[in-house]
């Protein structure tokens, strides 16, 4: 194996870099005193290309479950910072979907580098691959319709470009990636504004001529507004699936997109495809995401 950079990809952007050299921080900012007393010298801070000690060992991290696998580019990061010397050989790509059993990486280097990077390469693929093989699940219960899932701000501070990357691995879309990125006028606004009129107009008014206007409905009456005000984009919030197919249908006789959202689930998620939304927007991609079973094992 050869050791080469891998800081390349997602880890090369500076505020994922920053990411990993904290969560390094947090597990070996006060080095590692089992593999030290075992091996012999400290490794020194994170992400100082500090080199471990103690005899050359090849581990191999693999899936102990069916995932989507993701992440798998940051845990070779993490070796790296920990100790250049410690090569890597990907088995697979970021995106993958792999059965249980299946050999996602190998690691080679000093013993006492690649099990004082262990648990943090491991909590960036179980999270990541977590996040990913949900998103496929759901991405799975709209084929056939028109529908694409799409994620939320609804993410691990810190975390937000990685989950939503993971997102798009496992087929679902992203909505927002910050405040900056569209307009969507919530519940909160209208109340400060009074009305879903006087919000949507607002908003026409002074908002950048490339954004559309997305707003967010509860109800039949409050659709009326949005569509007589000018809205683009109507998210519909918590209405049942019955409820979506009529306002769907007034909306896309007007031309405007249909997003819903509001406590969908894997149960519900292809009624409210059905009933004719072209987006579903699903907090649970992020926010409710499990870890995953990823092991990393010392050949012996």
């Amino acid at each position: 194996m050869g050791a080469g950079s891998v800081l390349r990809g997602l880890a090369a952007i500076p505020a994922v870099r920053r990411l990993i050299e904290l969560a390094l921080d947090e597990d070996l900012g006060r080095g590692d005193v089992t593999s030290q007393s075992i091996f012999g010298a400290a490794i020194g801070p994170s992400g100082a290309g500090a080199v471990g000690t103690g005899p050359t060992v090849i581990a191999d991290m693999n899936a102990r479950e069916p995932i989507v696998a993701f992440g798998i580019e940051i845990a070779a990061a993490v070796f790296h910072l920990v100790d250049p010397r410690i090569a890597v050989e990907h088995h697979v790509r970021d995106g993958a979907r792999v059965e249980r059993g299946a050999l996602l990486l190998t690691v080679e280097g000093p013993a006492q580098a690649v099990l004082s990077a262990e648990r943090t390469a491991l909590n960036f693929a179980q999270r990541l691959s977590g996040v990913a093989t949900l998103s496929r699940r759901y991405a799975d219960h709209v084929v056939g319709t028109k529908a694409r899932v799409v994620d939320t701000r609804k993410t691990t501070p810190g975390y937000r470009v990685l989950e939503k990357a993971a997102v798009l691995a496992g087929g679902c879309s992203n909505h927002r990636v910050d405040l900056g990125s569209g307009i969507l006028i919530k519940d909160n606004h209208i109340a400060a504004c009074g009305s879903v009129r006087a919000a949507v107009e607002a908003a026409k008014a002074r908002a950048p001529h490339p954004l559309r206007i997305e707003v967010e409905v509860t109800n039949l009456g409050e659709l009326d507004q949005a569509l007589a005000a000018g809205a683009e984009i109507v998210l519909l919030d918590n209405m049942t699936p019955a409820q979506v197919e009529v306002a769907a249908a007034r909306a896309h006789s007007r031309g405007v997109l249909v997003e819903v959202s509001g406590g969908i689930t894997l149960a519900t998620i292809a009624d409210y495809a059905r009933a004719g939304a072209d987006l579903i927007s699903v907090g649970a991609l992020t926010h409710s995401a499990p870890a995953v079973d990823i092991g990393l094992d010392v050949r012996t």
